[in-house]
């Protein structure tokens, strides 16, 4: 009698002995005993406990807490389908590498492939996705050996040992029965690992190629180096909203518009910092086999989309070369910079890039976003570039719209101040089960600007929104949905206000958010491909 408390103890101690602080659980019977291990950590102030209904909103949250906060952050399940429900965020950590660890319970191995009720092989669920797995039993083995593999787990989720953190499985198959056992105290042994210190001696490339800084979706430490380098040796920076390196004289505001002018043929070289997934241009760049692909990565793994590397490494040293180069950058980013103010201006209708604007200009460097994938992020990438930016957070590793909502929770819980989310209508709709905190939850102070164009308008500005497409385009694409959003938030008792024009925008956003506020910026899809259209024809102009 006991096993599973047992076992389920030495998981909880093993979770608190390498750091982990932050554990999120998805009620279910199967897991009651590493529940009532949990609850009783978090009673004493070992960790914080989130408790979520929905398993998916719980491994969003869960990847929120880890991306902020860069340590590991466990998530607990029942069995069967419940774990199901984490595949979606395990995918994102994995590309993201993010420490994820997802603790499923199981029904023990004899009952799998009987039928049993919520029994199913799920020891192998998330497959390549995940760095390590390992199955136990609390029948079979002992404390060492559950400890062990805990240990594994955890390093192999930090990437301490291997430079390439991301999530890692641990299934358990608990017995009956599954509530609390009196125990003896039990003596372990301190188990040390070493974490491998590589010594990444900088990369110095010679100068002379036209060279720019590309920035991806990156951590903040990743940002400021790509931002750092751009600065010492005076190059252009091409920064993603998401790359943390978007701020400075060497950003270049319009970049992603200037790559289809004829500027960007005379581009020689590109060092590559982050994630770079966001535009069509910035993929052809990397695929030109004219232009030398330098990628600097911290991790074991590295990204190359177009295949075109010709240098991995740790980090670069450039000194300056010729200051004309920058300066063409710069002089052509104030140009079509005038353009761009001057088109998006005089549009009659409330737009994305309005929303995006009047939010990204009330933030500052002490500011926290989290931003949406399809249309918000890249409505970000058209704001002008100003004195130093917010940390942006955004699930770019497979860009996903689930558990954005979630993932705001997280971050905004992890940083433990006011914070910010843009996100579309259909992708807060995804995922508006991440407002469902229970009162006993910790509840951050999160305004969620929604904008709310009542569809998918991304798909306009794609080879779906040609007009030679239209008679399917509202119904498979568009998706028009006429949600009320006060009446949703009202359901989930958060606060709701409504803006229809950047100004009122700008006025909702002057004061920090308290508690969860629903922010709906009701935008105009209607001409989002024309606009999309005479925003790249600039560029043309040059």
């Amino acid at each position: 009698m006991g096993e599973a408390t047992r076992c389920a103890r030495v998981i909880v101690e093993e979770l608190l002995t390498r750091g982990v602080r932050e554990v999120v659980l998805a009620p279910g019977s199967r897991s009651g005993p590493l529940a009532y291990e949990l609850f009783d950590a978090d009673k004493i102030g070992l960790l914080r406990l989130h408790v979520r209904i929905d398993e998916r909103s719980a491994g969003f949250l869960a990847l929120g807490l880890a991306k902020a906060s860069r340590a590991a952050v466990a998530v607990v399940t029942t069995s069967g389908t419940a774990v199901a429900n984490l595949h979606p965020a395990v995918l994102e950590a994995s590309h993201s590498h993010l420490p994820l660890v997802v603790i499923s319970a199981d029904r023990p191995g004899s009952m799998v492939h009987t039928g049993a009720n919520q029994a199913t092989d799920q020891r192998s669920l998330f497959a390549a996705h995940v760095r390590a797995a390992a199955h136990l039993e609390d029948s079979v083995g002992s404390a060492n050996a559950w400890r062990f593999q805990m240990a594994r787990l955890l390093v192999a989720a930090t990437g301490s040992r291997s430079l390439d953190p991301g999530p890692v499985h641990l299934n358990v198959g608990f017995s009956e029965p599954l509530v609390p056992q009196p125990l003896e105290p039990a003596s372990l042994p301190e188990l040390i690992i070493e974490p491998m210190h590589p010594l990444l001696e900088p990369t110095r490339l010679p100068t002379g190629p036209q060279t720019v800084v590309l920035a991806g979706d990156g951590s903040p430490p990743t940002g400021a180096a790509a931002r750092a380098l751009a600065a010492h040796a005076g190059l252009p920076l091409l920064a993603e909203p998401s790359s943390n390196a978007r701020w400075g004289a060497e950003a270049i505001g319009t970049y992603r518009l200037l790559l289809q002018a004829d500027i960007a043929e005379e581009i020689e070289r590109v060092i590559v910092f982050g994630h770079p997934t966001l535009s069509r241009p910035v993929t052809r760049l990397l695929q030109r086999d004219d232009v030398e692909q330098v990628v600097v990565s911290p991790y074991a793994t590295w990204v190359d989309p177009g295949t075109n590397a010709a240098l991995i490494t740790g980090a670069v040293v450039l000194e300056p070369g010729d200051p004309a180069w920058l300066l063409r950058w710069q002089e052509a980013d104030r140009q079509l910079r005038t353009s761009v103010d001057e088109l998006l201006g005089a549009q009659r209708d409330f737009t994305g890039q309005a929303a995006a604007a009047a939010l990204w200009a009330s933030l500052g460097e002490r500011d926290t976003l989290v931003v949406g994938s399809s249309n918000p992020i890249r409505d970000l990438d058209l704001v002008a570039v100003g004195g130093e930016a917010p940390i942006v957070y955004a699930s770019r590793g497979l860009s996903g719209i689930d558990g954005v909502v979630s993932t705001a929770v997280g971050v905004a819980l992890a940083e433990e101040k006011p914070c910010h989310a843009l996100v579309g209508d259909v992708t807060f709709l995804h995922d508006t089960n991440g407002l469902l905190l229970g009162p006993q939850e910790p509840r951050p102070d999160l305004r969620i600007v929604v904008a709310n164009d009542n569809g998918g308008s991304i798909f306009a500005t794609l080879e779906q929104g040609l007009p030679a497409h239209m008679g399917a385009f509202e119904r498979v694409f568009g998706t028009p949905h006429g949600t009320d959003f006060a009446a949703l938030a009202r359901a989930h008792a958060a606060t709701y206000r409504r803006a229809d024009t950047a100004d009122l925008l700008a006025d909702l956003l002057l004061e920090p958010p308290i508690g969860i506020e629903v922010v709906e910026a009701v935008i105009d899809r209607r001409h989002r491909r024309t606009l999309n259209a005479a925003i790249i024809a600039l560029a043309a102009t040059l």
